[in-house]
């Protein structure tokens, strides 16, 4: 088989792991994707209807190969991958004993309602694991289970502004920055995978004990862990750390720098990524000026943190010598860590991008050989699995309903008249 191609005949490593994935949006489906690429059969129920909030989300939409546009959005397409959909209307009390029949059949739950709604539908934690004792049952919110904030609705948005993100996030202020943003929302992504790591682990406890156990996930936590070095720095120092820009708080140079104007006039960057004492003498060589490395106000990285002001305004000069081919060429020749500054569309015609198969195609019946961005995860001998994000709303009810549950065509029919499913 050809590198980075999927073989879905292969065992994956999830096989015989059921979620039932109560979730929508993007935090839970994102944690829920990277299971089903994993193997895990993903069982995604949605509401009678409308379906995910996503699958309205756009434009852009899907469009057919006469160019007409469907009404499947790219945002739903990018995050549902290997999943199964049923319909199911939680509010009816006949769709939660749907549920709680399916619970019986799973080994993972997911939902992202806000904290005391799935208790009041009687799927809650504890209301579940007096069906199935091993069942991992995982909630995702914006602030948790406890603390004063719990019974707030919590948003990607807002929490990279509560958690610390936006302060940290954008130009100086002295240089006329503000509050910005990240530009996906990393607070529902990390979530989502940290909320993965967590399943993985509480599995592994289940299999050793035949307990389950319920994992906890809050958008303002993820953000906080998130923080990483800067958390620290202001936990060990004292000092609240702001703003900058396109460069690193703890090592110079580490920043976007201006070089020779590109071809057609345009001002062009790149990326300077130097990230040790030995690397910076091989820099300095690049650029002309060893002398740079063995003055020492430079010599060491604490020395060049110290006197940054210094520092940088004479690299930005010698920077705006050259091209960015040049510059590129000499530095990754030279091992000096450097990048380019790619929009989506280089991205996707990178070699090394095409060459990681970053980008698969799946038949989807609206749009053949549909092009989207597939699994990183390139396993040596379980390889992920490669199916479409159903492309139709409880396209998998009557197939999970009739094999899982043993229900007839009459028991089915019956429900889709109440409105139960559709």
């Amino acid at each position: 088989m050809e590198a980075g191609l999927t073989d879905n005949s292969a065992m994956n490593s999830l096989d015989g792991i059921r979620i039932l994935d109560l979730s929508r949006v993007l935090a839970g489906p994102w944690c829920t994707q990277t299971l089903a690429d994993l193997g895990a059969d993903v069982i995604k129920i949605e509401r009678p209807g409308s379906g995910d909030d996503t699958r309205s989300w756009g434009p852009p939409f899907l469009a057919q190969p006469d160019g007409r546009e469907t009404a499947e959005a790219a945002y739903y397409l990018g995050t549902n991958r290997n999943k199964r959909s049923v319909t199911c209307d939680i509010a009816q009390p006949a769709g939660q004993a749907l549920v709680r029949a399916l619970v019986a059949h799973c080994d993972v739950f997911v939902e992202n309602f806000k904290v005391g709604d799935m208790k009041r539908y009687g799927l809650d934690f504890e209301a579940l694991r007096a069906i199935n004792p091993r069942l991992v049952y995982c909630s995702i919110t914006g602030f948790g289970q406890t603390g004063p904030y719990r019974d707030r609705a919590g948003y990607d948005y807002a929490v990279q502004g509560m958690g610390g993100l936006m302060s940290i996030t954008g130009e100086r202020d002295d240089l006329g920055g503000g509050p910005q943003k990240v530009g996906v929302a990393v607070a529902d992504l990390f979530t989502g995978l940290y909320a993965t790591t967590a399943i993985l682990a509480a599995l592994r406890h289940a299999e050793r004990t035949g307990q389950g156990q319920h994992v906890d996930m809050a958008l303002l936590d993820t953000q906080v862990a998130m923080l990483a070095n800067l958390g620290a720095n202001y936990l060990v120092s004292g000092k609240v750390p702001g703003r900058a820009g396109n460069a690193h708080q703890n090592i110079v140079p580490y920043q976007v720098f201006e070089v020779a104007p590109a071809s057609d006039g345009r001002a062009d960057h790149i990326i300077l990524a130097v990230g040790n004492d030995g690397q910076f003498a091989k820099f300095c060589d690049v650029a002309g000026h060893p002398e740079l490395a063995t003055d020492p106000r430079f010599t060491r990285n604490q020395d060049r943190v110290r006197h940054r002001a210094v520092l940088v305004p004479m690299l930005e000069a010698v920077m705006k010598t050259r091209t960015k081919p040049q510059w590129l060429g000499a530095l990754e020749a030279a091992k000096v860590p450097c990048g380019a500054i790619n929009n989506l569309a280089e991205v996707f015609a990178d070699p090394q991008v095409q060459a990681r198969a970053m980008v698969d195609e799946w038949d989807h019946p609206l749009r053949p050989g549909l092009r989207l961005v597939a699994s990183p995860a390139k396993l040596s001998a379980t390889p992920v699995r490669k199916d479409l994000p159903p492309p139709l709303l409880g396209q998998h009810t009557r197939e999970v309903l009739t094999d899982l549950l043993g229900l007839d065509a009459g028991q089915i029919d019956a429900l889709t008249r109440d409105g139960v499913i559709a």
